[in-house]
């Protein structure tokens, strides 16, 4: 909107008709650092193997691959994962305090039919040019991925379309499962599990395992295609993604289903 050439217009001038301060007319965003986008990997991949390990192991972890870094580094490049060490401790999980927060409904729970219960989660994917996060929805009795979304920034708003698509197209469950996030503990999100009839359910603080079936879906993606390819671009990670959900669904047979798949066992309930 600046023509920095203008015959008759200052940069100055222009700056103040559109109501923008001078200096952000030279802002530019700062690359990705190859160096912590490298740590970050490494952290994440340990992380899946040791989610137990703090800031203190970590950093003891990646010095044992020849990188310099301390605890607070670690602790630092943790926090922006949004990964914790999973035993209980004060302050594990992080939330925002004015949102409603709903009791666990599934302890004790015999969950056997699909619709049953639906489970969410976010995690975090590292690439080349910068960490995406991953949302999905899956139904607790088969493990069927029955939506997601990919967004490069922590907000509800892709939450919510993964959560409005599974419900255009599966259904409704009787109760949804999620933790404590802020996305999930919004009013928006929230209100619109209300206005299904759906009863909300959220994991205990601290207690990753009370969602353990996204859990086990999340190892199962990143061992098995995550970690194989190496992405440039969004658009390939999300075709890659795509991809691996049909396989996952339609034709990766599940154990604890007597090797039937996801698709196969959700059919079920029609």
């Amino acid at each position: 909107m600046v023509d920095r050439d203008h015959p008759k217009l200052s940069v100055r001038e222009q700056a103040e008709l559109l109501q923008l301060t001078r200096s952000s007319l030279y802002y530019r965003p700062r690359p990705p650092d190859p160096i912590e986008e490298t740590l970050k990997r490494e952290i994440h991949t340990q992380y899946l193997m040791t989610p137990f390990y703090g800031a203190r192991k970590m950093a003891v972890h990646l010095r044992s691959l020849d990188y310099k870094v301390g605890r607070k580094l670690a602790a630092s490049l943790m926090r922006a994962l949004g990964i914790r060490a999973i035993f209980p401790k004060p302050n594990l999980s992080k939330r925002r305090q004015d949102h409603k927060v709903y009791p666990y409904l599934l302890g004790g729970l015999t969950i056997e039919r699909p619709n049953h219960v639906w489970a969410t989660d976010i995690t975090y994917i590292p690439t080349p040019g910068g960490h995406v996060y991953l949302v999905a929805i899956l139904d607790w009795a088969s493990r069927k991925v029955l939506s997601w979304r990919l967004s490069n920034t922590l907000s509800t708003h892709f939450c919510l379309e993964a959560l409005d698509e599974a419900l255009a197209c599966c259904g409704k469950p009787e109760i949804f499962n999620t933790d404590q996030g802020c996305q999930f503990t919004s009013e928006n999100f929230t209100e619109r599990l209300k206005a299904s009839g759906i009863a909300i359910s959220m994991d205990g603080k601290g207690r990753c395992l009370d969602n353990i079936i996204v859990e086990r879906f999340w190892r199962s993606l990143k061992y098995e295609m995550i970690f194989l390819h190496e992405f440039t671009t969004m658009a390939e990670l999300r075709e890659r993604i795509a991809r691996y959900m049909d396989f996952y669904n339609d034709k990766r047979p599940h154990q604890s289903h007597g090797y039937e798949t996801p698709t196969a066992v959700y059919a079920k309930a029609a």
